[in-house]
C-alpha cells in the first residue's frame, strides 16, 4: 500500500545515506552516484562546506520571506553575474519556476506572446515551461498547450529563420539538450540564433538549469559558445541538494520587473541562499572549473577506449556525457544498478553520466570497468 501518486516510475532501491560519490542503500550496499540527483548534487553527497553552512544559517534565520532586504541574496546574485553581460537576480525555488520567471519576463518586456523554442527541449512541468518543451509525451493528457509556443527542430537554421519575425517575443534553447539526447547545439546554429536575434529584436534567453553551475566545464554551458543570452534560467547544482532556482537578465530588463510583477514566497530563503553560496565559493573557482575539464576528458576518452565505436557513441561537455547507443538502453541502466552504478537514461537509447563534479579518476575508472563489463 502506498499513499503516494504513482507520477514516478520508482526504483526499488531505498537509499539511506552518502558521502561524495558513493550512496548507500537501507541494506548496507554501496553504489557509485553518477546520477548526482539528476545533475543537482554538484560538489558531492554531504559536502563539508555545504554541511557547515547550512547548520550555521539554521542556528540563525530560516524564513522571512521577500518582504526584507536580504545582504545575502545581493551576494549571491553579484556572485552569480559577476564578469558576465548580466545584471540582476531573481530567486526562486526551482527549475521550472526559474523558466516560468523568464517566460513571463520575456513576453512583458517586449509586449509580444510568442516564443521559439526546439524539440526534444525540456523546460520543466509547470504549465508554461511544459509548453515551451518540445516533447510531445511531456504535454500529452492536459489538454490544449498555451498557443505561443512553437517548437523548431534543433539545429535547423533554415527552420529558424523562416520561423523568426518581428513578432517573437524570444527564442528559448538549451546549449545541450540534457533530458532530449544530451545533444549539443551547433556552433553555425548558435551563430544563425544571435544574428537573427539581433536582426529582430528577439530576447534570447537559455536554460541553464542542468548545463550551469560548472556543469559542463565552465560557470555556465553558453560561454563556450558565440551566445550572448538576456536571460538565464539556474537550479538543480546551483543549490548542491537544497532547492534553489535563479533567473538572472541583463540591465536593459530591469524596469519590467518592478513592484508586484512577479514573486514568491520562499524563493531566496535564508537556507537556499547560505547553501547555494557554499556552491558557487567551491564551483567559481578557476581552477575547480579546470578540473571538472580535465576529468571530462578523461572519462570521454576512457569511454572511448572501452566501448566498441561501431555500437557507442560519447556526446556532451564537461561531465554531462552521454552514449548513444542503437538500442534499448534500460535494461543496461538496471544491470549497472544491480552492480553497484546509478546512472539516468535521456530518451530511450542515450546513457546519461552526471556524477558529482568532485568525483575522483578512481571513481571514474570503476564505473568505466562496469560499463565495458555492461555494454560489451
Amino acid at each position: 500500500m502506498t499513499f503516494l501518486f504513482n507520477n514516478y516510475a520508482r526504483r526499488a532501491v531505498h537509499l539511506v545515506k552518502g558521502q561524495g560519490t558513493i550512496v548507500t542503500d537501507d541494506k548496507g550496499k554501496d553504489y557509485l552516484d553518477f546520477t548526482s540527483g539528476i545533475a543537482v548534487v554538484s560538489l558531492g553527497h554531504a559536502h563539508p562546506a555545504i554541511v557547515k553552512a547550512l547548520q550555521q544559517q539554521g542556528e540563525k534565520l530560516w524564513h522571512i520571506s521577500n518582504l526584507f532586504e536580504s545582504p545575502e541574496q545581493e551576494k549571491l546574485a553579484e556572485s552569480l553575474v559577476k564578469d558576465t553581460d548580466l545584471a540582476y537576480a531573481l530567486f526562486c525555488n526551482s527549475g521550472a519556476e526559474a523558466n516560468e520567471a523568464a517566460i513571463k519576463l520575456a513576453r512583458k518586456h517586449t509586449g509580444k506572446h510568442h516564443i521559439l523554442t526546439f524539440k526534444q527541449s525540456f523546460h520543466g512541468r509547470t504549465f508554461g515551461a511544459m509548453a515551451a518543451t518540445g516533447q510531445e509525451k511531456i504535454q500529452q493528457g492536459f489538454g490544449p498547450m498555451l498557443q505561443s509556443f512553437e517548437a523548431l527542430p534543433f539545429n535547423d537554421i533554415e527552420a529558424l529563420k523562416n520561423a523568426a519575425n518581428e513578432n517573437v517575443a524570444a527564442i528559448m534553447l538549451e546549449v545541450i539538450q540534457a533530458e532530449g539526447g544530451v545533444n549539443s547545439i551547433d556552433p553555425a546554429f548558435a551563430q544563425a540564433v544571435m544574428d537573427i536575434c539581433e536582426q529582430h529584436g528577439i530576447l534570447l534567453i537559455i536554460d541553464e538549469v542542468q548545463t550551469g553551475i560548472g556543469r559542463t566545464g565552465t560557470r555556465y554551458a553558453y560561454e563556450q559558445t558565440v551566445l550572448k543570452p538576456d536571460i538565464v534560467s539556474l537550479a538543480k547544482g546551483l543549490g548542491g541538494g537544497f532547492p534553489i532556482g535563479a533567473l538572472l537578465a541583463g540591465k536593459e530588463l530591469f524596469e519590467t520587473f518592478g513592484p508586484g510583477s512577479h514573486g514568491t514566497t520562499f524563493g531566496g530563503n535564508p537556507l537556499a541562499v547560505a547553501v547555494a553560496q557554499a556552491v558557487i565559493d567551491h564551483v567559481f573557482e578557476p581552477a575547480f572549473l579546470q578540473d571538472v575539464q580535465n576529468k571530462s576528458a578523461y572519462l570521454k576518452a576512457q569511454l572511448q577506449a572501452a566501448l566498441p565505436a561501431e555500437k557507442y557513441s560519447i556526446r556532451g561537455n564537461g561531465l554531462l556525457v552521454g552514449i548513444h547507443s542503437d538500442e534499448e538502453i534500460s535494461p543496461f541502466i538496471q544491470q549497472a544498478e544491480q552492480q553497484g552504478l546509478l546512472v539516468v537514461p535521456a530518451g530511450t537509447n542515450v546513457i546519461r553520466l552526471l556524477p558529482p563534479l568532485t568525483v575522483s579518476t578512481d571513481e571514474i575508472d570503476q564505473a568505466v570497468a562496469l560499463l565495458k563489463n555492461i555494454l560489451s
